[in-house]
């Protein structure tokens, strides 16, 4: 079964090339800084996390009564993680954190989604909790959660969907009444909670979603509460009413515990108001918004490592002779093998360059600049859909390489098919990222962000007949926008391969800045031919895709007659 070797000459290139570190001022972040945190990062992922991906697909964790035990190996790592300070890269040192930069936390948090899918969906969701707190929490909830949550002591998760609501959050029917002390008492049931409940930190801190009596319906009269498992220390602490009564069996990511969690059995959990009553969702979007940049990075991680099994296996694969003669070669010899590897690779590699882009402009964006954070915004749904969608492409086409082996469970390869499989639904569907590109992220501002954007990979693929004609593409795409800008069923309908042509074309400009900032470097053949052959054999699709967002007010009024 393949390994995992964390791709740190890629990542160096890209923190020091094309999304240079340079670009948000931390000269304390120089060659040498960066090549330690790599290397260190990536000596825990391989030789320690990876080695767990596949006993963890296999044994899984384990619920009964009311408690979970993680796979075996877990609860050890966990520990080791923590210890060696990773928990705490891209946190405000005042509560313990080491205050990297999320443009050098990426690159560290890649090596935890490669290695190992399962186990980094633990800190991804406690990254996301203390962002909340640390954003909308007082300076007594700060002091109290964040340095624990930072250090790994305590994990964080978040509680959203429930049985009827889903993606519609309007739905809720959790509910928080006041004690009159400052406390709340909270009731209802959650499903889908990613480490509700686990072995590996000694206290789990809920972020739950909950309606306050007399709130206002729909989503504006949701709160946010504070619900950890354990309340008090030392002899004062005692267990809040709240259990994990099951835990889903899953297509993947079959390590990492997907709870349903029930809250006020027993009289009701005792929970805490984070941020305003009634503006439970600004806070929890500070949560999605976080890891929806994550969890396109998680594609980009699980394309990799897909990508490394392939490489190797059509390398030490023989089957088949040249078509111009000759004896039996590796398979990597056969065209239309390369062509696929290729394709995972310029996939892969673009993603990652996407990904990375967006972290410099996040780290921007929380020094004030306006202008990097209407680009992040711009750039978060592209991130979590397109990158997740190539995820099933590349891991798809690892696969296919590996022929009937690939259908194999001990190759390993079809586990990261699996686990990619979840990428594109949680953290909002794709189908939600599309839509949001399009209301909140174009339309909403007049398309001053989309502009921008356009104008910059403009001046990078110009240079390409195949590049200028993607960007003719993307203009028509936009045109239909703006002439249906009063017809919101058309527009929903064009947002996916609206988005996807955006990604499409984001992706090309990406690899063709590697391929620039490459040149007469030890990579230049290497990214040039990339950017070449993305250019060249990916991105005549953006003219399908127009004609898809095009076609949409044809199809869309028939739909009805067609699906009765």
């Amino acid at each position: 079964m393949p390994g995992y070797r964390p791709p740190i000459a890629d990542m160096k290139f890209l923190l020091e090339h094309v999304t240079p570190l340079s670009r948000i001022n931390r000269p304390d972040l120089d060659s040498g800084m960066v090549d330690a945190i790599l290397e260190e990062a990536g000596k825990l992922a391989e030789g320690v996390l990876a080695p767990l991906n596949a006993i963890g697909d296999q044994e899984g964790a384990k619920w009964s009564n009311g408690e979970v035990t993680t796979a075996p190996g877990f609860k050890e790592a966990y520990k080791q993680y923590c210890e060696g300070g990773w928990n705490a890269v891209p946190f405000d040192p005042e509560f313990g954190g080491q205050g990297l930069p999320w443009l050098m936390s990426f690159p560290v948090q890649e090596m935890w989604q490669g290695a190992n899918l399962s186990f980094g969906l633990c800190p991804l969701l406690n990254q996301g909790a203390v962002d909340a707190i640390h954003i909308h929490g007082t300076k007594e909830q700060q002091e109290l959660y964040l340095p624990k949550l930072i250090s790994g002591e305590w994990t964080g998760t978040m509680n959203l969907t429930e049985p009827q609501a889903g993606s519609d959050l309007a739905l809720l029917r959790s509910r928080a009444t006041p004690n009159g002390d400052g406390t709340y008492q909270v009731f209802g049931q959650k499903i889908f909670i990613t480490y509700g409940e686990h072995d590996m930190a000694d206290n789990i801190i809920h972020l739950v979603l909950a309606r306050l009596p007399d709130a206002p319906p729909g989503t504006r009269g949701i709160s946010l509460f504070i619900v950890p498992k354990w309340i008090g220390e030392g002899s004062d602490r005692r267990r809040n009413d709240l259990t994990c009564i099951s835990i889903e069996h899953k297509l993947g990511i079959h390590a990492s515990p997907t709870c349903t969690m029930q809250f006020g059995d027993n009289g009701g959990a005792t929970g805490y108001l984070l941020g305003e009553e009634n503006e439970g969702l600004k806070c929890m979007f500070t949560m999605m918004n976080n890891a929806r940049l994550s969890v396109g990075l998680q594609g980009v991680a699980i394309a990799e490592r897909a990508l490394q099994a392939a490489l190797e296996y059509a390398a030490e694969r023989r089957q088949g002779k040249p078509l111009t003669g000759g004896e039996t070669v590796a398979i990597i010899e056969h065209p239309d093998i390369r062509r696929m590897l290729m394709r995972m690779k310029s996939l892969t590699q673009a993603g990652r360059a996407l990904a990375y882009e967006a972290a410099s402009y996040l780290d921007l964006a929380r020094t004030g600049d306006k202008a990097a954070q209407a680009r992040v915004d711009f750039l978060t749904p592209i991130v979590k859909s397109w990158c997740t969608d190539l995820a099933q492409e590349v891991t798809y086409l690892g696969v296919q390489i590996h022929g009937g082996m690939g259908f194999i469970e001990e190759t390993g390869v079809a586990q990261y098919y699996r686990d990619a499989r979840i990428l594109p639904i949680y953290e909002g569907t794709n189908g939600i990222q599309a839509n949001d590109l399009i209301f909140r992220k174009i339309l909403r501002d007049g398309g001053a962000a989309f502009t921008a954007w356009r104008t910059e990979v403009g001046e990078v693929l110009q240079a390409h007949e195949l590049g200028r004609a993607s960007l003719k593409d993307i203009d028509d795409a936009a045109s239909f926008l703006k002439t249906n800008e009063k017809n919101p069923d058309v527009l929903a309908a064009a947002a996916v391969p609206f988005l996807n042509l955006a990604g499409l074309i984001a992706g090309a400009a990406m690899l063709e800045r590697s391929a620039i900032a490459a040149k007469g470097g030890p990579m230049a053949e290497s990214k040039r031919a990339l950017a070449d052959f993305f250019i060249g054999q990916c991105i005549p699709g953006s003219n399908g895709l127009t004609k898809s967002v095009q076609g949409c007010s044809a199809w869309l009024p028939t739909t009805q007659q067609a699906l009765a």
